[in-house]
């Protein structure tokens, strides 16, 4: 069967979108680390590498390897500031992901 172009609510960039998202989210460490910095944002507290290695007790090379991918995503914006890199949610990627999910689900 094939769907008609003005028919298909989920265009090709919501589809990438949903994937990217999905895939930066797949690892569980990955929504711990995301969920902690938001949590942290919503009180205004700063973020750095060293609050995730005490907080999450992994080695700095995995938090890093866990916040590229994040970040990678468009989930997490990196303000760096002296030789500190903060990271910070990206409420408006958050929700386009959401909105797009919701395409998906209502199909």
């Amino acid at each position: 069967m094939r769907l008609r172009k003005d028919i298909d609510e989920l265009k090709e960039k919501d589809i990438l979108l949903i994937a990217q998202i999905s895939d930066a989210l797949a690892h569980p460490a990955r929504i711990k680390i995301f969920r902690y910095i938001m949590l942290q944002n919503k009180t205004r507290t700063p973020v750095c590498n060293k609050d995730l290695v005490k907080e999450f007790n992994y080695s700095q090379a995995t938090i890093s390897q866990h916040v590229k991918m994040l970040a990678d995503a468009g989930l997490l914006q990196v303000k760096k500031q002296d030789r500190f890199s903060y990271y910070y949610v990206h409420l408006g990627t958050l929700q386009k992901y959401l909105d797009a999910t919701k395409k998906f689900e209502n199909m």
